[in-house]
């Protein structure tokens, strides 16, 4: 089949390379002018399957209350005029239950714990490197009423056999041993063994290589102006590069699905939330972290990338604003200064913002649309780039005509119809 890619983050490009493996002829179209450009760029570098449970859950309501009187607050929300985002909010708050929260996450888990395998066999095929580890995510706790609150979050890695360590700190200091100096601030930490880090830009352009050695074909600097349609299926899209036909178009837009979607009047509640990171070179490796830390309190991941060190955080609520905050670079300046001071050159930090494209109830959207031959695989938050794989594999398989790995009950559109 001749498939149509939109959009060339690490999730489109994971469709489109999937898509080539399975044989289609495939066409990806990129605003930009390579792939990885956007979201997918400075992210915070997790591959975190041990880490997908809704934002959405009991009693953060109240805690977002509390973070956004913190001075470093990890939420921030502005008043905009925008019914979108207030209908995405009251969707929020809605799944803010203990019974939406478990529903949610049992429909998180197995798309990330599949897209982890995917990308073990990946890395095994292609030997595609990334400034990956595989030496898991250590959750820092300040206080003994976060670290006892993890009982709840331990007996769902439990249920979906998840490892897990509880360490003291020895322990955490025994994984990260820039911590030393630090680590009187923490009672303890929750470590994730099985997740991984790396950097997604720099996976996401070398895996369009790869595509494009499949036979790809990847149109950068091509805006989409619309969605061709006759009757109940689509036959292409408009572009600044002129009409490309299809049959078949996957829809990865990221935060700007919604809004492409809209010409089909079809609608899906995908709201754009703004994460910040920074990006700075290390300068003492024994003050640097070997992996990625979690601190809890101010929301903010901390990962080693090779050479250098990514912080990221934040959720602001902005709408499509990409205005780069000092006050969220004061805070992601603070987070890193209090786990690894001296551990990287804050004088060459990069600051940079994008827009996660998040779902109400955390869980993305993955799969076929009410249109016979469009598919969308959008909404996954702050875990694209650790669902990225088994997004691209479960839609070439749909295109294939194949039966998923998974099931993908509560990962498509029809959720949000029921």
């Amino acid at each position: 089949m001749r498939v149509l890619v939109l959009g060339g983050g690490v999730i489109g490009v994971s469709v489109a390379y999937y898509l080539t493996e399975a044989g289609h002829e495939v066409e990806l179209v990129e605003r930009r002018a390579a792939a990885a450009m956007e979201t997918s760029f400075g992210n915070a570098g997790e591959v975190s399957p041990g880490y997908s449970a809704p934002w959405a859950g009991p009693g953060v309501p109240i805690k977002a209350i509390h973070w956004m009187l913190m001075q470093h607050s990890p939420l921030v929300i502005w008043p905009l005029l925008d019914p979108a985002m207030w209908r995405w909010g009251a969707m929020m708050l809605a799944n803010c239950t203990s019974r939406a929260y478990a529903l949610n996450k049992s429909r998180m888990v197995p798309i990330a714990e599949y897209s982890r395998d995917c990308m073990k066999t990946l890395r095994a095929a292609t030997g595609i490197a990334y400034d990956e580890r595989t030496q898991g995510t250590l959750q820092l706790f300040r206080t003994q009423k976060q670290l006892d609150g993890t009982a709840k979050d331990i007996a769902v890695l439990r249920q979906y056999g998840v490892r897990y360590e509880v360490l003291d700190r020895a322990g955490f200091v025994g994984v990260e041993p820039g911590l030393r100096e630090t680590q009187h601030k923490f009672v303890g930490a929750l470590r994730l063994p099985g997740d991984e880090t790396g950097d997604c830009h720099l996976f996401t352009q070398r895996l369009a290589a790869m595509a494009a050695a499949r036979g790809a074909r990847l149109r950068y600097d091509t805006a989409i102006l619309g969605i061709e349609r006759t009757g109940d299926r689509v036959t292409g899209a408009r572009t600044t590069a002129g009409t490309l036909s299809a049959d078949a178009v996957v829809m990865a837009l990221g935060s700007y699905t919604p809004l492409m979607l809209k010409q089909l009047k079809l609608r899906i509640p995908v709201y754009p939330v703004k994460g910040y990171s920074i990006t700075l070179p290390i300068s003492d490796a024994a003050r640097a972290p070997q992996s990625t830390i979690m601190d809890e309190t101010h929301k903010v991941a901390v990962t080693r990338l090779g050479e250098r060190i990514r912080v990221g955080g934040t959720a602001e609520l902005a709408g499509y604003s990409l205005a780069l905050r000092e006050a969220r670079r004061a805070s992601l300046v603070h987070v890193v200064s209090d786990l690894f001071p001296g551990g990287g050159d804050l004088a060459r930090a990069e600051f940079w913002c994008g827009l996660r494209p998040m779902t109400p109830d955390g869980t993305p959207i993955i799969g076929p649309t009410p249109v016979a031959n469009l598919y969308l695989a959008t909404g996954h938050g702050t875990l694209g780039w650790t669902m990225a794989a088994g997004t691209g594999r479960v839609i070439a398989d749909l295109i294939s005509g194949r039966t998923p790995e998974i099931d993908l009950d509560g990962l498509t559109m029809a959720r949000y119809r029921r």
